[in-house]
């Protein structure tokens, strides 16, 4: 039953995803908000998917820690659940994206003008420079910036060190960081298709603010998500 489920997930997926790319694809000619509005359309039909096929759903806490003014939101990446789920609760963030992602047909269109921020991770010290640039304009507009510290999904468990982004943005653009864990992994695992029924719980954590140093912070911002994370997997355990 879990794999039917999963499977018909997928077949919906696909085909939602094809109908209203083409579908909406003059949208990228007008404003970004427009493009926005497909985004959040798009991922409100994904998620509306995986409640009624695979009965997952999720839940929000913390939001209250969230700051008024921008900031840059710093999360676990477990799942491919993770690239959705900000752009539905936050107008128009910027998100830190590997570049090959505009590579791909139409959907690489709808990222660069939904506000993404591509990074050549093989770019070096330029590479980042250019990063640094875009999420300083990003910040300029209003906006909040999203960025997975350790640069790709990772299983739960599992450790990798964080990549120095995060702490370059964080020195350079002098906005809190706002940690975010949380479990999506046991639900929706990395390299699967398999989608287990429960609920993913994601956690806005108590913010960084600026000033400490570059090391400091990232023990800070690795110790936070990494503490919670163990919680909330442990807490979704009983659903799996």
């Amino acid at each position: 039953m879990l794999a039917l489920r999963s499977l018909t997930f997928n077949v919906l997926f696909y085909v939602w995803s094809a109908v209203l790319q083409v579908t909406c694809l003059p949208s990228i000619l007008f404003r970004p908000s427009a493009v926005a509005w497909v985004q959040r359309t798009w991922i409100r039909g994904n998620f509306a998917l995986l409640a009624f096929v695979c009965d997952l759903r999720y839940e929000i806490r913390g939001w209250d820690r969230m700051p008024r003014e921008p900031c840059i939101i710093a999360a676990q990446h477990q799942s491919a659940w993770d690239t959705m789920i900000f752009a539905l609760l936050i107008k128009r963030p910027g998100h830190i994206l590997k570049r090959e992602l505009l590579w791909v047909p139409v959907f690489g269109w709808y990222l660069l003008r939904a506000g993404g921020i591509p990074i050549d991770r093989k770019g070096g010290a330029a590479a980042l420079k250019r990063m640094i640039a875009s999420a300083r304009r990003t910040i300029s507009e209003g906006r909040h910036i999203v960025i997975f510290p350790e640069g790709t999904r990772v299983a739960i468990g599992a450790q990798v060190p964080y990549h120095p982004g995060v702490a370059a943005l964080y020195t350079q653009l002098k906005v809190p960081v706002v940690p975010v864990a949380l479990n999506s992994g046991l639900f929706w695992g990395r390299r699967t298709f398999l989608k287990k029924p429960g609920r993913i719980v994601l956690e806005f954590l108590e913010p960084i603010p600026p000033g400490l140093r570059r090391r400091e912070f990232l023990e800070v911002l690795q110790q936070r998500i990494e503490s919670a994370s163990v919680d909330l997997v442990a807490e979704g355990s009983a659903d799996v």
